[in-house]
């Protein structure tokens, strides 16, 4: 119930911030609030649990809060901002594929997670988080260099956001706005 409200009041702060603060920053704070929790967790976990020792009060506590604290910055960041991103980002064109995509591969990297976290948990112990503090250190930087802000932009205008950006703009073309020929007869079916 605690890392519940924890995440929910920070959904609705990144709700409200959002278009005030910019994606790229949210997603940079969040991701920087999440990885020192996961590695303060690890070292918690580490320095005091051993491998088969337990907790003080105290110390169960003070992960309670860690947790919180990485709920918080995944409500502010990366749970909202993960179904809103792609939605901005795909051509009109593609959008709908491109966010059934998006959404299918999150749901498989949800479910192999689930799957996998008590095993590692059994196995690498204080390593487990590490390791998923790693991984959101490496999301981080990527958002960091890689993706374009994208606030205040209209989504019609995206394609110039892309052609703007040091890295992608290579990998766009500089051809304004190409006409798409179909065959308009299978658009009456």
């Amino acid at each position: 119930m605690v890392t519940g409200a924890a995440g929910l009041s920070m959904t609705f702060l990144s709700l409200l911030i959002i278009d005030k603060v910019g994606r790229r920053t949210i997603f940079t704070i969040g991701g920087v609030q999440m990885f020192v929790s996961q590695m303060l967790v690890g070292a918690v976990m580490a320095g005091k649990l051993g491998d088969h020792g337990g907790l003080s009060k105290g110390y169960g506590y003070l992960v309670l809060i860690l947790i919180c604290s990485y709920v918080a910055g995944f409500g502010l960041s990366w749970g909202p901002l993960g179904w809103l991103i792609p939605s901005e980002i795909f051509p009109l064109e593609i959008r709908s594929a491109g966010q059934s995509i998006t959404v299918a591969v999150g749901f498989l990297f949800t479910f192999i997670v689930a799957q996998t976290f008590l095993e590692m948990l059994c196995h690498l112990k204080a390593g487990t988080f590490f390791f998923f503090g790693g991984w959101v250190g490496v999301m981080t930087v990527f958002v960091y260099l890689f993706l374009p802000e994208t606030k205040n932009v209209p989504i019609e205008t995206m394609d110039r956001i892309w052609k703007q950006h040091w890295y992608w703009r290579r990998y766009v073309s500089e051809e304004d706005d190409t006409e798409v020929n179909f065959d308009t007869r299978y658009l009456d079916l």
